[in-house]
């Protein structure tokens, strides 16, 4: 009888017209998924800080709040500038359960420019990047230092004079001036001392310290939700 239905069910389809073919029904273990994200386990949370204002070295460092958007840590931080040059964060780091991130991102929000005596104020949101489950409950940013790379004229405007009173204040002789190159003040080494490569002077005309400020300012919140 098995073999009467399979010969008649053979034979039907090979009488079939050639223009009609059957749809063909994938089963449900080959079709393509979608992973599920579920996207509500992802932190959100904002925290109004209790000290928002450091000061150190002269610089004022604010940060008002700060905030957890999924993976993301977010601090609004605003400070003062020392001149006009082009400041920015240098050195930062967030911690949180005993565990040290010194990789961020920075993203301008705004800045004013000095202005008739008064300091002028840049702000940037820091951003670090956490997993989705940190424990930031016990959480702290610190700003280790502010720094700039001076613009064309300023080495000569705004840095040569306090490089060069380190110089005689630490009895290294080496004496800088500024020289017209094709119509721009530049700063110059003039002349180092016997034992001193010009490699090695100008390894401490142009050292971090005299184009960066060091905090730190410190900061801690707590995020948990």
């Amino acid at each position: 009888m098995k073999k009467i239905i399979l010969l008649l069910a053979f034979f039907i389809s090979a009488c079939a017209p050639a223009g009609e073919q059957s749809a063909v029904v994938l089963p449900i273990a080959l079709a393509t998924s979608t992973a599920f994200i579920d996207t509500a386990s992802y932190p959100t949370a904002q925290v109004e800080l209790a000290q928002p204002n450091q000061v150190a070295s002269g610089i004022e460092v604010r940060m008002e709040r700060a905030s957890v958007d999924g993976k993301n840590v977010n601090a609004d931080v605003c400070f003062t500038l020392p001149d006009t040059s082009d400041w920015g964060v240098s050195s930062a780091s967030l911690t949180y359960a005993g565990i040290l991130l010194q990789e961020y991102g920075t993203t301008l929000v705004s800045l004013q420019e000095p202005a008739d005596g008064v300091p002028g104020l840049r702000c940037d949101t820091l951003t670090f990047i956490v997993p989705p489950d940190a424990d930031l409950s016990n959480t702290t940013i610190v700003i280790d230092a502010i720094a700039t790379t001076p613009r064309e004229g300023e080495y000569c405007s705004a840095y040569m004079p306090k490089i060069q009173q380190a110089m005689l204040a630490r009895g290294i002789g080496i004496t800088l001036d500024c020289v017209d190159v094709n119509g721009t003040l530049t700063m110059q080494i003039l002349s180092i001392p016997s034992d001193m490569t010009q490699a090695q002077a100008e390894e401490i005309v142009y050292s971090d310290e005299f184009y960066s400020v060091k905090g730190p300012w410190s900061f801690s919140f707590n995020l948990a939700q």
